[in-house]
């Protein structure tokens, strides 16, 4: 089964265990196509985390391929050039590039095909052309100025004589096509069997052609969103230096499940705080007051999210273990009220003072901003995967030429103030908001899922779950009305705080929405429009009964993009 936010990419993983690959292999080749196919939503230049579990043993783990801040990459550095904050776009913003060494590691420990079998689909794609994706389209309509004025090698891509090209056109990334070509020709000239094969491209790109093309292309000063110019300051000493890796899970029992998730450098443990919350506050009590359902899953989502704006970052001591505790959720309960809170509202850990970032509550992004995928699959031996894939977006910053793709902009998540577990530091992970999810039962992994939605994906992911785990099959889940708020800190330039902003789709009903109005909450009813657009999240899920060995999975029908394929 493989779920994706995209056909093609569903499509390719379900070739590859339909020609004897495994999961893994599955969500390896999805995720190369979906770096094709939805360019402005990961790339290759960008990053991958992801949550797995391999039948032979079970045990969930986390894939992090969420490259660190180069070297040069200081708060003096960015203050030297007259900044406040990390810049949104542009090369100056580029973090290691995590996404190829992450999806290679995972092929070579624990999938079964070839480099070239699972790069074989993007390929194809990339060099003979796809029908471009609606939203590739509308995205490039709103960087097409830009492209023209300042990114020329971007326009040289995806403008078509000049002009944006329309949906469904055939698209064709012919340099990316000839740089996976390359990487294939000296992996398979190494000698050796499928392993070498894999370590011999992860060489290539890290300390190879692509990292000189990523050296000498940084060294150049490039324009941002803004029309700023700034040589970027990742090297190719820093691709030389990277390596992806394993890290334990951050987990919650709650209820018979045990949900997992990416440790405190993402934001992942938000969902593992706002269900120990909901389960204090007995939210399934509320399942047929569609009004207290919403607002307690709003405030305690402003709790969860206000704790990871003071707590979270790429440091060894965010007390977590303290902010999961029962003592410590008993106290923050206590907090939600009848009404809606319009403050920002961290705990206090022991005699540790929480400390948040400063909002920015002018400005707007000059480019629309990048929304990430999302890939699950699972098979009949019990592997599990959940993925998102993200950055590299077109929108972000300029197209390197040669190889086809841009870099990421993870980077703007971190922040120039000093003493804060997300301060800027080189080799350190900025404070991600790429969260994939999986949940076991008695020791066995029984659900993958995930949603695109940067800050905003825990919150429909929560209550996915709470759908599912209430006893509602995975797509009937998936389908159920969601809601979220905006009352947290973005992690996005400008770092804006919508204070008090509730969206709920139309199903919740008016009188549902007349009375979260009267408790307070600023309400916005999400129109068709944008619920067609995703804006209310693309959930897909796959699992597994471990007692049968059933498998199933779900896809999201709100952007009219999201697949599930199974067999």
């Amino acid at each position: 089964m493989v779920a994706a936010s995209d056909w093609f990419a569903a499509s390719a993983g379900m070739s590859m265990l339909e020609t004897g690959g495994n999961a893994f292999d599955a969500a390896i080749a999805a995720g190369f196509v979906l770096q094709v196919v939805e360019p402005y939503m990961s790339g290759p230049g960008g990053e991958v985390v992801a949550i797995f579990a391999d039948g032979s043993d079970r045990k969930p783990t986390v894939l992090c391929g969420q490259g660190p801040a180069p070297q040069g990459a200081t708060p003096d550095h960015f203050r030297g050039l007259g900044l406040d904050a990390v810049p949104g776009s542009g090369v100056l913003a580029a973090p290691v590039p995590g996404a190829f060494d992450a999806w290679m590691l995972l092929l070579r420990d624990h999938g079964t095909k070839s480099v070239r079998e699972v790069l074989g689909p993007a390929i194809t794609y990339a060099e003979n052309g796809h029908p471009l994706l609606a939203g590739t389209s509308r995205r490039i309509r709103q960087c097409e100025s830009h492209f023209k004025d300042y990114w020329p090698s971007s326009a040289e891509l995806y403008l078509v004589g000049g002009k944006r090209p329309m949906p469904n056109t055939l698209h064709r990334n012919e340099a990316l096509a000839a740089t996976y070509e390359r990487v294939l020709s000296e992996a398979e000239a190494a000698a050796g069997g499928r392993e070498s094969q894999i370590d011999a491209a992860r060489r290539t790109w890290y300390q190879g052609f692509v990292a000189e093309a990523i050296h000498e292309f940084a060294r150049q000063p490039q324009f941002d969103a803004q029309g700023r110019r700034y040589p970027g300051v990742i090297s190719a000493d820093d691709l030389a230096r990277y390596q992806s890796g394993y890290e334990e899970p951050a987990s919650l029992d709650w209820r018979g499940w045990t949900i997992c998730k990416p440790g405190p450098w993402s934001q992942g443990p938000v969902q593992l705080q706002q269900l120990a919350l909901l389960d204090g506050l007995d939210v399934t009590g509320a399942e047929h007051d569609p009004a207290q359902r919403v607002h307690l899953i709003a405030e305690t989502a402003k709790l969860a999210y206000a704790d990871r704006d003071a707590y979270y970052g790429d440091i060894p001591d965010v007390p977590l273990g303290a902010l999961l505790s029962p003592a410590y959720t008993r106290q923050r309960c206590l907090l939600v009220g009848s009404d809606a809170s319009h403050e920002l509202r961290p705990g206090r850990v022991g005699q540790r003072e929480p400390r948040l970032p400063p909002a920015l509550a002018t400005g707007d992004r000059p480019l629309t901003s990048g929304d990430t995928c999302h890939i699950d699959a699972v098979d009949r031996h019990g592997n599990m995967i959940s993925v998102t894939p993200s950055g590299g977006f077109l929108m972000n910053s300029p197209v390197i030429g040669p190889l086809g793709f841009p870099l990421g902009t993870r980077l703007e998540m971190t922040r120039l103030e000093e003493e804060h577990p997300n301060t800027l530091r080189p080799g350190r992970r900025p404070r991600t908001t790429i969260t994939p999810t999986m949940v076991t039962r008695s020791g066995d992994p029984v659900l993958a899922f995930g949603s695109p939605g940067a800050d905003l994906q825990e919150q429909w992911c929560l209550q996915f779950f709470l759908g599912f785990s209430s006893g509602l099959e995975a797509q009937q889940a998936v389908e159920a009305p969601r809601c979220h708020t905006t009352h947290l800190i973005s992690s996005f330039v400008p770092h804006k705080a919508e204070l008090g902003r509730l969206v709920v789709e139309p199903q919740v009903g008016d009188e549902a929405v007349a009375e979260l109005r009267d408790r307070g909450h600023d309400v916005m009813v999400a129109s068709p429009y944008y619920t067609r657009l995703g804006g209310t999240g693309r959930m897909t899920a796959v699992g597994r009964d471990p007692a049968t060995g059933r498998l199933f999975g779900a896809a999201d029908p709100r952007a009219e993009q999201d697949y599930v394929c199974g067999r």
